[in-house]
């Protein structure tokens, strides 16, 4: 795939965001952090974002060393003594433990103030309409705004259950601009997508991978937007407002 495409993302979030992500996808405590597990996991989404030619911060690389350090730490035996008592030790994963609750903390007062900002820009307002029995059985569900690491772990899924390659795929007949092409006119079509429902039944690994690069480079220059039904649930692609020229995609 390094021939085929490589993106980068202007906001990509960090390493802490990708462990906070874990821990929630795995209902960890995060004062109890298994280590070992946690950081197989973490290695696994390094090792897909390379990959996909996803551009990886050195911070990334850095924190996996510090998650390597610290799982070679506690495998090491407990001092002893000159009682002959093991010696107490400092709990190796204390300090990225704090960081992680205070970059939670930070996180959490900046969608505080996001979500006060955007409740001030609602300056005009009308009388709701009554809902229609049609309109009520269709209500959309509240939807939340989605991470990379988000759809990162759902295509872990995807990739896991696809079937083996059959055919070589060149450069020339699967192109990340041709899926951009066939993803916008689908939107088009119908406005909003499930993520599954995006890549088809029966894809290969490498239709896979760029299907999912050309949503990327989709996202990245603002002409889709992804949603989620609740924490860990499915995932939709919305058109962006306005027209989608195809001037766009190529640019």
């Amino acid at each position: 795939m390094e021939d085929l495409y490589t993106i980068k993302l202007p906001a990509f979030e960090g390493p802490l965001d990708l462990l906070l992500h874990l821990i929630r996808e795995n209902k960890i405590d995060i004062y109890d952090i298994p280590i070992s597990f946690i950081t197989g996991r973490y290695l696994e989404y390094i090792g897909m974002m390379k990959e996909l030619n996803l551009e990886i911060a050195g911070e990334f690389l850095v924190m996996a060393a510090t998650l390597i350090q610290i799982k070679s730490r506690m495998l090491l035996p407990p001092e002893e003594v000159a009682e002959g008592t093991a010696e107490q030790m400092e709990d190796p994963r204390l300090e990225l433990v704090q960081r992680l609750l205070e970059y939670q903390a930070y996180r959490d007062a900046a969608a505080i103030l996001k979500e006060r900002e955007d409740e001030s820009l609602k300056i005009f307002s009308r009388e709701p309409e009554e809902a229609t029995e049609e309109q009520e059985g269709d209500a959309e569900p509240y939807l939340f705004d989605v991470n990379i690491f988000d759809l990162l772990g759902a295509f872990r899924k995807l990739l896991e259950s696809a079937p083996p390659e059959v055919q070589s795929i060149t450069k020339e007949t699967l192109t990340v601009k041709d899926r951009m092409f066939v993803i916008v006119d689908r939107l088009e079509g119908s406005d909003s997508i499930r993520f599954e429902e995006l890549f088809g039944e029966g894809a290969s690994r490498t239709q896979l991978i760029v299907t999912f690069l050309a949503l990327l480079e989709l996202l990245r220059v603002g002409l889709a937007r992804v949603y989620q039904e609740g924490e860990f649930g499915h995932i939709w692609i919305i058109k962006s407002k306005g027209e989608i020229a195809e001037t766009e995609v190529k640019s």
